[in-house]
This record gives structure tokens, sequence and C-alpha cells, in this order.
């Protein structure tokens, strides 16, 4: 009976099915389809290629303006030393001054002080500058050692009485040397600002001159006196500190 049960117990294993051989592939799960992904992937597609387009379209709607390259300030004009053309995407809500407005514009001045780097629009000119209230622009024709060298605009400077010619005439001469007082450099104005000094580099439209012409900002009961000294050439600027 033991003889017979052990053997009917391997003839059941026998009976069992083989694995697969060696080398044989198990079939792959067919792949999971995802169209959503596939769509995204086209409207990406289709979203670069339309900003490419975009871009050299603008590309194509660009327009040659005006650069101011320097300061420039209240009531002086644009010239070729101080300014340069750019390239600049065209955009009618902004009124850029084009490059062929150039001569133009030379006719016109800055309204308030300009300052370099900005690209000009037609609100910076016009027929005059606009003076702060309380204040005056006076102009002057300085020879050389009236003034400091390197003078730029926008420093500030002091003006002083010199000469003293316009009052060598006065009565006071015979009292044993006030007039000599009266004649001596005096302060005219304590601080004025430089508004304007004239630059020769590449400035065709004005003539040379041995003067230099120099523009200063001043206060409005500062503006006689100093007219005065500049009508007799009796005016030096000298550099004050804080500049």
């Amino acid at each position: 009976m033991k003889i017979q049960e052990r053997t009917g117990a391997g003839a059941g294993r026998s009976a069992a099915p083989a694995g697969p051989s060696v080398g044989e592939r198990l079939p792959a799960p067919p792949r999971e389809r995802k169209p959503a992904l596939a769509a995204l992937a086209v409207l990406l597609i289709l979203v670069g290629a339309l900003g490419a387009t975009m871009l050299v379209l603008q590309a194509g709607d660009r327009i040659e303006v005006v650069k101011i390259t320097e300061e420039i300030p209240a009531g002086q004009s644009v010239n070729k030393s101080n300014t340069t053309s750019v390239m600049v995407a065209e955009d009618p809500g902004i009124n850029y001054v084009q490059w062929s407005q150039f001569d133009a514009l030379k006719k016109l001045k800055a309204v308030t002080t300009i300052p370099g780097g900005v690209v000009a629009v037609g609100e910076m000119f016009g027929t005059e500058a606009k003076v702060p209230e309380g204040k005056a622009l006076v102009g002057l024709s300085l020879k050389e050692g009236q003034y400091p060298a390197g003078l730029k605009s926008g420093v500030t400077v002091a003006a002083y009485r010199v000469g003293g010619s316009s009052r060598s005439g006065s009565g006071d001469d015979a009292d044993g040397g006030s007039a000599g007082s009266a004649g001596g450099d005096s302060v005219i104005v304590e601080k004025a600002v430089v508004n304007y000094v004239k630059d020769n580099k590449g400035d065709d439209d004005l003539v040379s001159s041995t003067n230099l012409p120099v523009t200063l900002l001043v206060d409005d009961a500062q503006a006689a006196a100093l007219t005065q000294a500049a009508t007799n050439g009796e005016v030096a600027l000298v550099l004050v500190p804080g500049n």
C-alpha cells in the first residue's frame, strides 16, 4: 500500500504543465493611448510657431527715432553731438520723434532739462523753455580766464563782479581809495546753476567765437545785477563746493 501511494504521488507531479523554456518572452501588455497628451503637444507646437511669427512681424514694424545721448538743458536744442538714432518698435500711443524729423527738431527748444539716455518724444520740445517760477535765465559771454576749465551744464557756480571799469569814473575817486573798494571784486550771485554752456564738438550751427556762451539759472532778484555786469564784461564764474 505504501509503495503504491508513493508511486501515485510521483505520477501526479509529473503530470503538471511544464514552465516556459528559457529564451521565450512573455507577451507585453498593450500600451495605453493618451490622446490628451498628444493634443497638448500639438498645441504647444502651434503656440511656439505663432510666437515666432509675431516676433518676426514686430521686427518688421520698427522705426528710426531720435535718442538723446547727453543732457540737454532747458531752452537748448538738439545737435549732432547730443543725439543719435535708434530703432524701436512702432507704438501709436507714443509720440516718438522720428530721425527724419531731426532738422525740424533743431529749431525747437527743450522745455525742461532732458537727461541723456532717453528716447526723444514730442512733449519734450517747444518754442521756449519753461523757466521755474521765481527764476530767470541770464546769458553770459565769457572770455578765457573768466570761467573754470571743464565747465559743464548742471554744475553750481558763483558769479563775481571783476574789473569794475563801469564805475571807474565815479566821484569817489578823490576819497583816497573808496573807488577801489567799489570797483573791486564782489559776489553777484552766490549760487547759480549752469543751464547751458557751449560745446564746440559737432556744433556746426554755431559760429565759433573766442568767447564762451554760458547761460545761468538764477533768482529773479539777482538777474538785473548779473545782466548789467555781463553787459560790461565784468563777470567771472567760480565753481563752488558741492558739485
